[in-house]
């Protein structure tokens, strides 16, 4: 069946795609503005009179869809220039909606009409409730409705909510207000996707072809569609009827994502301790977007795009300074105060209890899976290089680095080149956000971290769980504590010079030498070039702990053995070494009641743990 509102010569060429004798343009460069200024510098310019490339920052990010789409005089007449994409696009639209079931239609419905900032505030886990009551932030929609609505069904403050409450991120007055203040800034007056609606006119999926099917959740019309008037789930009579027309309902980028990634970085910079849930919240809400028949993946990464850099512009800009601040701290204190922990303590509270998101694997995996949602890849050679300003995006999820080594994170944690929507100009759909929460992806040069314990938090204890690569070293100072879990293989080098240095598997400090100078090695085994202790306490359990393919030296500094159970009374290695210099200044147990015996030889160390007896 073809759509009434398509003739037959422009639905054929859409839903089959055909491609245009037109090549792919040169090049995707705006003007010279665009080219001198970043998009955090520019970002104001994204305004309803700005629809062009050299007009406005967010047509210009966006510009990577001209290598697939050339959009037309008319809503009607665009023309596809990569036709493997845009038809792998559109088939996972017909494929998605063919394949959805009754609750995946309603929670699509739920979120396309729910306050999108309400919705961000799931991915807050067990403390979503607290944040909705100290926020007051409130919803009237929570379920599908049954029957034929008789009107636009639309979000509203419930009849019977407390006093002063407000919809979305909650009102500003509000213990959390400046928290709800800060996410009503971030999707603010230069943050609508509107403007580059206008300017790709890329047609909706079930404009594009009659197999991608809009939810029909909330009964339907005597003609078959939907029964409720919604801003976007609607036919294409009612579209008209509300004087809606195709030119007006672009599908590229998509708003809701927009709002969707906007809303969920913007709480996540406020309460980092989520951080990773939160913006696998975003990808979750966006996704819904395609289950809804309203968009394809294509609009759904655009979306993801704009919001990228439209939060990082408004975190970067000066004005927002002083809010942002007050924003994470006052979240900090509410938080801490009503779940009786502290700021150390926090990030474990904020994983205790019912969590949708509480399986970190599965959602890298839908992060991934859903970065491109697998639509072929093109040859580039595109070396990642980080957007001017995209760091502040991790300013509170790693406060102990600086600004370049957080840049250095998000250049060595991004998505691979090869999408024409992710390599755009600026590159920041390559950012992976997710997987920069877990710190460095390689050591390319020296890295120095400095924590310091006091602060708490981040500062005092932080994980890296990537199996980080590269030709670097890494240098641990400060009086924190920072754990590396990955199976690690950069060539540099691993010194310890104060605070704790957790390796929580074998090839956690990659494959050169370690130096311990000062504070605390911890591991439980672990594999390295060569090892050289001056100071500082190695801490391990009774063996075989660690093992060294060159030398070890030891010149100063104590080894503490960890007990398990009531602890070995046979002999253990502890550490072999091609050659073992010197010994430890002292040897002891992590606990009272037992002696530790060693016995040295030419190659390694071994131990017998005794039950001292009064």
């Amino acid at each position: 069946m073809i759509p009434a509102h398509l003739d037959r010569r422009t639905f054929l060429r859409w839903s089959a795609l055909v491609p245009a004798v037109a090549a792919v343009p040169a090049a995707l460069g705006g003007p010279a503005w665009a080219e001198e200024t970043a998009f955090v510098d520019a970002y104001r310019t994204n305004l309803a009179a700005n629809r062009t490339p050299e007009t406005n920052a967010v047509v210009r990010i966006l510009t990577g869809m001209q290598r697939l789409w050339r959009t037309g005089s008319t809503w009607d007449s665009g023309v596809v220039l990569d036709a493997a994409v845009l038809r792998a696009n559109v088939r996972h639209c017909v494929a998605v909606t063919r394949a959805r079931t009754a609750a995946e239609a309603e929670r699509a419905f739920v979120y396309d009409r729910q306050h999108q900032s309400y919705a961000a505030i799931g991915g807050l886990g067990p403390l979503a409730g607290l944040y909705r009551s100290g926020a007051k932030a409130v919803t009237s929609i929570t379920t599908a409705p049954e029957g034929t609505p008789p009107s636009k069904i639309d979000d509203a403050v419930p009849a019977n909510a407390p006093a002063g409450s407000a919809l979305g991120a909650g009102a500003h007055d509000s213990e959390l207000g400046l928290v709800a203040q800060l996410v009503d800034t971030v999707r603010g007056p230069f943050a609508s996707g509107n403007p580059s609606k206008y300017a790709y006119q890329y047609p909706r999926p079930w404009r594009l072809t009659a197999d991608s099917r809009v939810v029909p959740t909330g009964g339907t019309d005597a003609l078959g569609y939907p029964g409720y008037e919604s801003e976007v789930i609607v036919a294409p009579q009612l579209l008209r009827q509300r004087n809606i027309g195709p030119v007006d309902d672009g599908g590229f980028p998509s708003g809701h994502t927009n709002a969707f990634h906007l809303a969920c970085l913007a709480l996540a910079y406020a309460v980092p301790e989520r951080f990773q849930e939160l913006v696998a919240r975003a990808y979750d809400l966006s996704d819904t977007r395609i289950v809804a028949g309203m968009h394809s993946p294509a609009d759904v990464i655009g979306g993801r795009i704009t919001a990228t850099a439209l939060t990082a512009a408004t975190l970067a800009d000066p004005e927002h300074a002083t809010l942002k601040a007050g924003a994470r701290e006052q979240a900090l204190k509410y938080f801490t105060a009503k779940t009786g922990t502290t700021a150390d303590t926090l990030f474990a509270r904020a994983h205790t209890g019912a969590d949708e998101y509480g399986d970190r694997r599965a959602n890298a995996a839908m992060v991934a899976r859903r970065a491109a949602y697998g639509l072929p890849d093109r040859p580039a050679r595109t070396a990642m290089r980080v957007p001017k300003g995209a760091e502040v995006l991790l300013e509170t999820r790693l406060p102990y680095l600086d600004t370049a080594q957080r840049r250095e994170v998000l250049r060595t944690t991004a998505f691979p080149a090869g999408n024409p929507l992710l390599d755009g100009p600026e590159l920041w759909g390559r950012l992976n956000l997710f997987a920069a929460a877990d710190g460095y992806g390689a050591f390319d040069a020296g890295v120095r971290v400095t924590m310091d314990a006091a602060r708490g938090g981040f500062c005092a204890n932080d994980s890296w769980r990537h199996d980080i690569g590269g030709n670097g070293g890494l240098v641990k100072a400060g009086t924190g504590t920072l754990t590396l879990t990955g199976r690690n293989r950069y060539r540099g080098g691993t010194r310890v010079e104060a605070g704790t240095l957790v390796a929580a598997a074998p090839d956690a400090l990659g494959t050169g030498d370690v130096v311990l100078d000062g504070g605390a090695l911890r591991v439980a085994g672990l594999r390295a070039g060569g090892y050289r202790q001056t100071g500082g306490t190695l801490s391990v359990t009774a063996g075989p702990a660690v093992l060294v393919r060159g030398e070890a030296t030891l010149e100063h500094g104590v080894l503490e053995i960890r007990l398990t159970g009531s602890g070995p009374a046979h002999e253990a290695d502890v550490l072999c070494a091609r050659r073992l210099r010197g010994r430890f200044s002292a040897i002891r147990a992590d606990r009272p009641g037992y002696r530790v015996v060693p016995r040295y030889t030419a190659t390694g160390l071994s131990v017998r743990i005794l039950r001292e007896f009064s």
